[in-house]
């Protein structure tokens, strides 16, 4: 009889199963789904937008990983529980990210949403190149993934700007933080990163009265989560001219609803909710270790603050 049973309760099936066939790996581990027998019994979970019910239909859980960095997508129950609730985040998980806010600012800096749309209507037009140095860009969320987009933009040479809750330092960025702080971080931007956490104070951001304090032609990324955007803002912002495009890879509706004015607007990139994720063996080791920490009576690694969300 396996000495550890994992219940693996994610709304994607497919998503579900490979993380229990990464589990399954390891000697003494069970990984079951929400409908079999054991789950019942299940110390230890693994979600991704699990049941509400999750704690009443595993009422023994004793650790509960999230299988991602964000943990917006548990239900509130797990939040007022005395349930240890982690996290994963490793280097590829970041560097994924980093990746696709860098495709973002490209697709600005350089002009290749403006060659795009010209190809449609077969103009022919070169605009002047503009360096990383002189391109200002803003990350709003400077934790384990802001912080380490924001560094390695430095890297790259880009003039960077972070913004978050708490004050933070990192070298070659420029720091913002709090409600009063805010103005100033974004006055100055050419592109603005969002990769906040998604929390009460956080909800709905990405509004009007953020998108009238950045200068006018700014673009927009979003990779955080859908719920930080007020749409139909952005859409004002964007027909005004305010804003000169938007990259938005999360949505509150996932998938984004056909008819959705978002689909059709020339200067709106789409993408699935892909920026970035973690592999189903790195989030099954990260699990197994933590499950072997608190057995050992350790601090776990990635742990949640309720409090904060993040």
């Amino acid at each position: 009889m396996p000495d550890i049973t994992i219940v693996v309760d994610c709304s994607d099936a497919d998503f579900a199963h490979e993380i229990c066939v990464a589990l399954r790996q390891f000697p003494d581990v069970d990984a079951v789904l929400p409908d079999n027998q054991a789950a019942a019994e299940a110390s230890y979970a693994c979600c991704w937008y699990p049941h509400p019910q999750l704690l009443t239909r595993s009422p023994k859980l004793r650790l509960i990983q999230a299988a991602s960095a964000g943990v917006d997508h548990l239900p509130s129950p797990v939040f007022t529980s005395e349930i240890p609730l982690c996290r994963v985040v490793d280097d590829s998980f970041r560097h994924g990210m980093f990746e696709y806010a860098l495709w973002g600012i490209l697709w600005f800096q350089r002009y290749f949403d403006r060659a795009v749309a010209h190809q449609r209507l077969q103009i022919w037009k070169c605009y002047p190149q503009r360096t990383a140095a002189d391109y200002h860009i803003g990350i709003m969320g400077l934790g384990e993934i802001g912080g380490y987009i924001a560094s390695q933009l430095v890297a790259l040479g880009y003039r960077v700007s972070g913004w978050s809750r708490n004050e933070k330092q990192l070298r070659g960025v420029d720091g913002y933080h709090g409600q009063h702080q805010l103005e100033p971080f974004l006055n100055s931007l050419d592109v603005l990163v969002n990769v906040l956490p998604l929390t009460e104070q956080t909800c709905g951001i990405l509004a009007e009265p953020l998108f009238n304090q950045l200068p006018r032609g700014a673009a927009v990324i979003n990779c955080g989560r859908g719920e930080h955007m007020v749409s139909g803002d952005l859409l004002s912002a964007l027909n005004s001219g305010h804003l000169s495009g938007a990259v938005l890879d999360v949505f509150p509706q996932e998938p984004l609803p056909q008819g959705d004015l978002l689909w059709a607007h020339p200067q709106v990139v789409i993408t699935p909710h892909m920026a970035s994720s973690a592999s189903v063996d790195i989030i099954a080791r990260q699990l197994l270790e933590n499950i072997q920490r608190q057995n050992q009576g350790l601090p776990l690694h990635r742990a949640v603050n309720k409090q904060t969300g993040y």
